[in-house]
């Protein structure tokens, strides 16, 4: 499948100009680093982005665009690889990776996780050279109203090989999977390792069971990134407090166009806005991610929530 892949991209390239331009783009795009609380984060420069990060989300927004996902409003010269008998695998022509997908659902269907976990665990099994995110309706997704997945090629995001130095401590072991919580704070982390994919369906299950449902929702707040190697799942779970921290909206200087979602939350923050990038410290890093992602005194009672239910 990842030759597969790499076919398609490489053909996208050479015959969609906007993804040609956008990944080009790509070479010059520029990032520092930043340690917050001991851990590494990049900030990327990325003025492609702000299709993205600056989407309208709200319901209104929503009913007035056509779907950019549904298989009718694609462009001509976007083609895709069929997955799972109802996924389609596409290039992602606004990237952040130097191999971006999207993987839509064909149907419109809105986007959650519950009944699609195991599909994302199928999809990481299938793109071994790709770590496969998912974007709750208000963590960052763009297509709230679209049921997708985004997958990146591996080795980008700095949790992906810094996790194990991370951990807090083991919540529990699982039949075939463990499930740990790193000590990554303001982020809240949890990580399951599972060389079963029931195994690691399960306990994806019991975290979501474990988190609350916001009033107006219907699943948690959460972001989600899977990877496969070494015959084993590894999956980090983000519960969120938040859809857009307060300098997204402020006035002035104050104001940093930020809006986190999986890729953020897995080390490399999104900058579609030079003065945010040249300006961003690991102090408003940490403030945005205090923010969004769970505090300690809750974080700690879904830790006790899920060891009750296991």
């Amino acid at each position: 499948m990842n030759q597969t892949i790499h076919h398609l991209l490489t053909g996208q390239l050479a015959s969609w100009e906007t993804a040609r331009n956008n990944y080009a783009a790509l070479s010059g795009v520029r990032v520092k680093e930043l340690n917050v609380n001991g851990i590494l984060y990049k900030v990327q420069f990325n003025p492609a982005r702000i299709v993205s990060s600056g989407a309208k989300v709200d319901a209104k927004s929503i009913l007035e665009r056509k779907c950019f996902l549904c298989p009718a409003n694609l462009p001509p010269v976007q083609k895709g690889i069929p997955f799972g008998g109802h996924y389609n695998i596409l290039v992602n022509p606004f990237p952040i990776f130097p191999r971006h997908l999207t993987v839509p659902e064909l149907a419109h269907t809105p986007q959650r996780i519950a009944t699609r976990f195991t599909d994302m665990l199928e999809l990481a099994e299938a793109l071994t050279d790709y770590t496969i995110f998912y974007n709750g309706p208000k963590c960052g997704a763009s297509a709230p109203d679209h049921a997708h997945f985004q997958a990146g090629n591996k080795g980008f995001m700095p949790i992906e090989k810094d996790w194990r130095g991370q951990t807090a401590g083991k919540i529990a072991d699982y039949r075939k999977a463990a499930l740990w919580y790193l000590d990554d704070a303001p982020r809240a982390t949890l990580v399951i390792e599972s060389t079963s994919k029931e195994d690691a369906a399960d306990l994806f299950d019991i975290i979501y069971r474990s988190l609350d449902v916001k009033p107006e929702e219907d699943e948690p707040m959460m972001n989600v990134l899977v990877l496969y190697e070494a015959d084993r799942w590894v999956v980090f779970v983000f519960p969120r407090e938040k859809h857009r921290p307060a300098c997204y909206t402020a006035e002035g200087e104050a104001n940093l166009l930020s809006s986190p979602a999986s890729v953020d939350l897995g080390g490399v923050f999104i900058t579609p806005v030079e003065k945010d990038f040249l300006k961003i410290t690991a102090e408003d890093v940490a403030q945005i991610l205090s923010e969004v992602c769970l505090s300690a005194t809750d974080f700690h009672k879904v830790r006790q929530r899920i060891r009750e239910k296991i």
